[in-house]
């Protein structure tokens, strides 16, 4: 069966407001103040946590280490758990785009390097989950991209077949996800890095979810 899998965050939703939020919790609770911008900042926020309080503590603590990093590691994921869809939406067109694909057969799913908890609790909020096939987050296995097993289980779960699939996500590890893989990878042109996606020479770009149907049909058939 033919499959396309997606990435979550940058991809199917804007959920950068939020995360830059979690980790700005976590300054402010250390007497920083909001060190990250919701929207100057947003691409980090798309590369995770760790990438969040790296940006912030390079920013007010010079001098900082990896333990600051593990010590608020946890505290931005409960407070990004405890308010998780307060400014995430959907990409426009992403839920009508996806239940066309299903509607003309092919197997859909998502393979996310957010926590598997999160990313299940997020989908539900956004009253997405029951549209994928299968949920694969960066716990679900022992690797996360851009190693391609996730990927691969991905696939598998949603009933695909590898060889017939294709990524669709918004950085550069998803291209060297579907590149590990051997699948082609979609980037879109509509999350934080915009046009500059281009650079990694994606075997697509999709600057719309109206574009959808179209590079699924010239990737995969």
């Amino acid at each position: 069966m033919r499959c396309v899998i997606f990435d979550l965050d940058g991809t199917l939703a804007d959920t950068s407001a939020d995360l830059i939020a979690s980790a700005n919790y976590c300054f402010n609770a250390l007497g920083y103040g909001d060190v990250l911008d919701p929207i100057k900042d947003a691409s980090t926020a798309f590369h995770g946590g760790r990438a969040m309080l790296n940006l912030g503590f390079g920013r007010v603590k010079p001098d900082f280490d990896q333990t600051d990093i593990d010590t608020q590691y946890p505290v931005l994921l409960q407070a990004y758990g405890d308010a998780i869809n307060v400014h995430t939406k959907l990409y426009d067109g992403a839920v009508e785009a996806i239940e066309g694909l299903k509607s003309a057969g092919y197997a859909v799913g998502v393979c996310t390097n957010k926590p598997s908890g999160l990313a299940e609790n997020l989908l539900q909020k956004l009253g997405v989950r029951d549209l994928f096939a299968s949920m694969i987050g960066a716990d679900t296995l022992p690797v996360r991209k851009p190693d391609p097993a996730p990927y691969e289980a991905a696939v598998e779960q949603a009933g695909g077949t590898l060889a017939m699939s294709y990524l669709v996500g918004d950085t550069i590890t998803d291209r060297k996800t579907a590149a590990a893989a051997g699948v082609p990878c979609a980037l879109v042109t509509f999350g934080p890095d915009g046009e500059a996606v281009r650079a990694l020479k994606p075997e697509a770009l999709l600057s719309s979810y109206a574009d959808l149907a179209r590079v699924t049909k010239e990737l995969i058939g």
